[in-house]
């Protein structure tokens, strides 16, 4: 199980938005800095901070902070 509070800490910082700003409901339709540019730096920011390597067909679809916490506990599992 992944850090919660790592988790919003570094997309809040990619993101440049307060990290109170980050949960559940938080997504690229509700996160206006959120956009492609970005999305690539969250990604290579979050195999960084969770020593992880997600995939690229993965990494497409994170459009939302439920399907990231959901693709890291699952790399994280093992």
């Amino acid at each position: 199980m992944i850090d919660e509070d790592a988790l919003k800490g570094v997309m809040a910082a990619v993101l440049r938005v307060p990290a109170t700003e980050i949960g559940p409901e938080a997504s690229t339709d509700t996160l206006p800095s959120w956009d492609s540019l970005r999305h690539m730096n969250l990604i290579l920011a979050l195999e960084q901070e969770f020593g992880v390597s997600i995939p690229d067909e993965d990494a497409a679809n994170l459009s939302s902070y439920a399907l990231i916490k959901l693709v890291l506990n699952e790399l994280t599992a093992d």
